[in-house]
């Protein structure tokens, strides 16, 4: 524990974490009106598109059991770290982990900042193409926000290659995508990776990920009643992109700045 970062200035931000964790089980009421009638997005919602949603479903189970497709290059995450070093992929990830939260915090909104840029110009392209361009929108979405939280771990000192943290991932996803009480369960789910216990039960209470694909496909009908206007289709389709993956962004720093301070102070003895 350095002199800057003294104990109290980590309970501080843990504390501002807390309260953020607080503001997101306040679901307002206009959050309930912004989901389309099931049975209105199944009317509006070709077959070959719920088929792609149900492949980028198969591709998240994919991607916790394996990485699949969606693993990211850590080591570019280092060199923006450490640049014109060689990498010991352990010793980097412990290297970063040893920093001050104020670098961690700079590299991930960094990242954020980045993500949001790509998703906007990806809904916009997609929002204004037709059916066709939307059913790519979808595991393109997936990807960049698969990404964005992979290089968010490596940001605070974890690997996004281990199962445990790829769980961690999918998790983040699922909170954002989530209502009031989702997000309490997964709170709790994810406090047993706060204290360090990555347990079997974690792993176990996973199928809730279904969640996520489902936000997706309220976000495909939006975008699908807005092309019926001229731009309106490309404007909708942008921000709605940018606001997701800045939603999926902002957790993934929460929760991973969350296990950072925590173990934080935890070395110090003050935990």
């Amino acid at each position: 524990m350095t002199n800057i970062e003294a104990a109290d200035e980590l309970r501080a931000e843990l504390r501002q974490i807390e309260q953020w964790e607080k503001d997101q089980k306040d679901l307002f009421f206009w959050e309930k009106l912004g989901r389309l009638p099931f049975a209105l997005l199944d009317r509006i919602t070709p077959k070959f598109i719920q088929e792609k949603i149900g492949t980028a479903l198969d591709e998240l189970g994919n991607y916790v059991q394996s990485g699949g497709q969606y693993l990211i290059s850590k080591e570019q995450m280092y060199r923006k770290f450490f640049p014109n070093e060689e990498h010991d992929e352990a010793l980097a990830l412990h290297r970063i982990g040893q920093l001050e939260l104020s670098r961690m915090d700079q590299m991930a909104d960094s990242i954020i900042e980045s993500g949001t840029k790509t998703a906007t110009v990806q809904g916009a392209t997609t929002g204004f193409g037709g059916f066709f361009t939307l059913a790519i929108d979808i595991p393109l979405l997936l990807g960049i926000s698969l990404k964005a939280l992979q290089e968010i771990a490596i940001s605070y000192g974890y690997d996004p290659e281990e199962k445990s943290e790829r769980i961690f991932i999918v998790k983040c996803l699922q909170f954002s995508s989530s209502d009031i009480v989702g997000k309490k369960a997964i709170l709790d789910d994810l406090a047993a990776f706060h204290s360090g216990e990555k347990s079997g039960q974690v792993m176990s209470q996973l199928e809730g990920w279904r969640e996520v694909m489902l936000t997706y496909r309220d976000n495909f009908g939006w975008k699908k009643l807005f092309q019926m206007i001229p731009i309106a289709g490309m404007l909708f389709g942008a921000y709605l992109n940018r606001s997701t993956l800045l939603d999926v962004a902002e957790t993934g720093k929460m929760m991973y700045r969350k296990r950072r301070i925590m173990e934080k102070l935890k070395s110090a003895g003050e935990l």
